[in-house]
């Protein structure tokens, strides 16, 4: 077992940069004090803790000019995009935001000769298994209301984007957070479920793929450590016949394809009514046509690589049994498994698909999209439900009723109406079925990451 760990650039093969892989010792340090942090944080006022996570806040998003090109080469997005402060910082502040009244105790109605009230306790140690795809937005997600709620955090990071943990450490040791209150761990993933079966962690947070899910869940067995798990998706899109198609089709082109496809809630399969299929095809590959492969690092850039090579020879595979099936590509990209593959893999729009077919049924989490036909919103539902996942879901019409209506009938997480690829801090980030179980986010978010306690108190 390899005791280092290397991040190998989509950009040009090469090592980026290495570290070591923390040892038995230092894995029971760490653990030792975030006990030691979380009995001073606990001493800390919720209207402090806010001061200090501002603090950490204002110190990540000041070495932003420093995170973006390194998030070039660590995961393949173009430079042009700016990296995730916006999205960093609209989650954290909200979650700052809204933490007293989240964490407030709930009084009970007055009942004569009692007090009674719930209170939300922090739950410990809270571990947080971050992917590569967005590795700033979905580790804030929850590294942010865990320490405002009273926790300790540690982090694993990704093997791809290990500099996003030390970045973070940077920020909080900037901020002046109580030592051992955050750390940054880089580990294998052997010790990582062994730490979760240790019974020291109270509460993990991972974000990855559904197998990677089915390894926490039994790490965890027998620990009674709560999980929130976000994994795989097939996010789906219906278009219907009233949609307006211009804002549709900019609009899905930009969530089939950014970040090279590799988003948790992109969106993989689009259902579009037989009234405006042929003309919303059309748009949609002349739209697609713009969004040109490149060196992320150039600012005209806008694909970038994959984030490996084994990435891209997933999609290149489902896109050829899809072209083999009958399936029609529109794009013209190379499609072909070398023998030395590439993590540069260019957009690709396929018709003439259906539910026979891999990239209509599996995750792809690259940059590919299927377009079907459908006669109406029941043929629409029914394919949108014919998937083991659920993240999100978008509708795209003139009728928000309708949209309302209809989400109630799909099994997702989230339902949008003309919009897509976007999760809103106020609202419960979740999922259903194979996508996993709990949520992060809004008041919610703090309920996962809290123990309610009860107060019953009899004047005698």
């Amino acid at each position: 077992m390899t005791d280092r760990v290397q991040i190998v650039s989509p950009i040009d093969g090469r090592v980026y940069a290495e570290r070591k892989v923390a040892t038995g010792a230092e894995i029971d340090t760490a653990v030792a004090k975030t006990r030691r942090a979380r009995e001073v944080w606990a001493e800390v006022t919720v209207k402090e803790r806010v001061k200090f996570l501002e603090h950490f806040l204002d110190a990540l998003l000041a070495r932003n000019d420093e995170i973006v090109p390194e998030l070039a080469w660590q995961m393949g997005r173009p430079v042009r995009y700016g990296g995730e402060k916006r999205g960093v910082e609209e989650r954290s502040r909200h979650m700052i935001g809204i933490a007293e009244e989240s964490l407030k105790p709930s009084m009970r109605p007055d009942k004569p000769g009692f007090q009674r009230w719930i209170s939300r306790e922090p739950l410990g140690t809270v571990m947080v298994i971050a992917p590569w795809n967005y590795p700033y937005l979905t580790a804030i997600n929850t590294i942010v209301p865990a320490l405002m709620a009273g926790n300790a955090v540690l982090l694993k990071h990704a093997s791809q984007t290990l500099l996003v943990g030390e970045r973070f450490a940077e920020a909080f040791q900037a901020a002046g957070m109580p030592d051992g209150l955050f750390q940054n761990l880089v580990l294998n993933h052997a010790d990582t479920e062994k730490l979760i079966g240790s019974g020291k962690i109270d509460h993990v947070n991972f974000t990855g793929s559904v197998e990677g899910g089915r390894r926490i869940e039994r790490a965890a067995a027998g620990t009674f450590a709560t999980l929130g798990l976000e994994l795989g998706g097939k996010d789906p899109a219906y278009v219907r016949e009233d949609a307006n198609l211009t804002h549709a089709v900019e609009n899905l082109v930009d969530g089939s394809f950014f970040n090279s496809g590799q988003s948790c809630c992109g969106v993989e399969r689009i259902y579009v009514h037989a009234s405006v299929y042929d003309r919303f095809v059309k748009d949609f590959v002349e739209n697609a046509r713009g969004w040109t492969l490149g060196n992320p690092l150039d600012a005209d850039t806008m694909v970038g690589p994959m984030a490996t090579p084994r990435f891209a020879d997933l999609v290149r595979g489902q896109t050829l049994e899809a072209l083999r099936k009958g399936a029609k590509a529109h794009l013209n990209t190379k499609h072909d498994l070398d023998e030395e593959s590439s993590p540069y893999l260019a957009p690709e729009v396929l018709t003439n698909v259906n539910h026979q077919m891999a990239v209509m049924r599996e995750e792809s989490f690259g940059p590919v999209v299927g377009i079907m036909k459908v006669r109406d919103d029941a043929e629409a539902i029914e394919l949108m439900n014919d998937s083991p996942y659920g993240l999100t879901a978008s509708i795209w019409t003139e009728d928000l009723e309708a949209a309302a209506k209809l989400g109630s009938k799909v099994e997702t997480g989230t339902v949008f109406a003309n919009r897509c690829d976007y999760l809103d801090p106020a609202l419960v980030w979740t999922g259903v079925k194979e996508t996993g179980k709990g949520g992060a986010l809004s008041e919610i978010g703090y309920a996962n990451l809290t123990q309610a306690k009860s107060y019953h108190l009899k004047k005698v």
